[in-house]
């Protein structure tokens, strides 16, 4: 069953809203700044991508869950949502929830209660109403399972309508793992680039709004796109290495549960981490999954302008898609000059943004550690 997506919401380092956001993307533009977290002094890498909210220069506890609330208020908002919509839950996508907060506690004594690490408290005060929240940690993938967790609620009857969102904030005991896993030391993203080195992280959230479509009729509600269908898969083959095998399944199914083939899909929003063995893994997979099509179909890896936002990062995709479907433009891949070998086949945009006015199909990538993938098809509305 298709589900209607009456909202959506993002906030990212190039953009406090969508429009921002989305704007910033199809103009290229980088979030990329000096470390302003923690101290740049103990690490290799000097800069991240993270949202500029700090006014006293200062990181402040429950910063994730400010995010995560702002941008699921934008998207009830926008799907017209009030507290009478009793039969409605929030389901969270993260990797790294409000670590944080917790870093905060041990190194400067900020006070956090044991509460307010769940999502919950925080994201119903400013929501003033309340809405049971459920949240999933399945690495950078988090978010699309969540889409997948959604679909189930909703096509079991559990509930009317799934506010589905991700979120993700830069920790610095995160930082510090990936500044000793990289072999190199990138200064940015450069998915599929031939010169890439590694990952940088990025703060981000993002929000939308699954309803079944009679329900949305029921309420006069307006929907933006169509969720057509999520795939999933957890091949277990490495804590940390991506598993082609495992990525070709999530595909697959995602394509029987939408019930289209890759040649139907007009558009591909990779995951795209900037990383020696994942975009190799990510490129190899693609081309035995999608056949001729993966050298056609329009690619975009936005985590060359947001890096990494984690378990956000395959909504922001999402919501980047639906608005892409809706506006005819296609952001471009920042700083992509030269194609790895495994990507030269790829029609990877890049300089500026490519238009695509008859845009109907998108497909979403999304791959964690451990092998949790999970592949979104979005469908433009008629």
């Amino acid at each position: 069953m298709k589900l209607a997506i009456t909202g959506s919401a993002m906030i990212t380092c190039v953009g406090n809203d969508k429009a921002a956001s989305f704007a910033a993307l199809c103009r290229g533009e980088s979030g990329r700044k000096a470390l302003q977290s923690f101290p740049a002094d103990k690490f290799n890498v000097k800069h991240a991508y993270e949202i500029a909210d700090r006014p006293a220069g200062r990181d402040r506890t429950l910063r994730t869950s400010e995010l995560l609330a702002k941008a699921v208020a934008a998207a009830a908002a926008e799907a017209k949502l009030t507290s009478a919509d009793t039969r409605c839950v929030v389901v969270v996508g993260t990797g790294l929830r409000e670590l944080r907060s917790l870093e905060l506690f041990w190194t400067e004594g900020q006070q956090v209660s044991l509460d307010q690490m769940h999502f919950e408290r925080t994201l119903n005060e400013i929501l003033g109403y309340a809405l049971p929240v459920i949240t999933i940690c399945n690495a950078c993938s988090a978010s699309n399972f969540a889409l997948a967790l959604a679909e189930d609620f909703i096509q079991e009857g559990s509930y009317d309508r799934v506010i589905v969102a991700g979120c993700d904030t830069i920790t610095e005991s995160m930082f510090g793992l990936l500044d000793r896993v990289n072999p190199l030391h990138p200064d940015m993203v450069q998915p599929f680039e031939r010169d890439r080195k590694g990952v940088l992280m990025g703060d981000g959230a993002a929000a939308v709004v699954l309803e079944a479509p009679d329900r949305v009729r029921d309420r006069k509600a307006e929907p933006l796109a169509l969720l057509a269908g999520v795939g999933t898969s957890c091949d277990a083959n490495h804590e940390t290495a991506p598993n082609a095998d495992g990525i070709v399944r999530a595909i697959e199914d995602a394509y029987r549960r939408a019930a289209v083939q890759a040649s139907d899909l007009d558009l591909l929003m990779v995951h795209g981490t900037g990383t020696a063995l994942n975009d190799k893994t990510e490129a190899i997979a693609l081309h035995q999954a999608m056949g001729a099509a993966a050298c056609t179909i329009p690619v975009s890896a936005i985590k060359s302008m947001t890096g990494h936002t984690s378990g956000a990062s395959g909504l922001i995709g999402v919501v980047a898609a639906i608005e892409t479907l809706r506006q005819g433009r296609l952001p471009p891949t920042a700083g992509f000059f030269h194609p790895m070998e495994e990507a030269a086949h790829m029609n990877i945009v890049n300089v500026r943004a490519l238009d695509l006015p008859s845009a109907r199909l998108a497909q979403i990538n999304a791959f964690g550690f451990g092998g949790v993938n999970a592949v979104a098809i979005v469908e433009k509305l008629n």
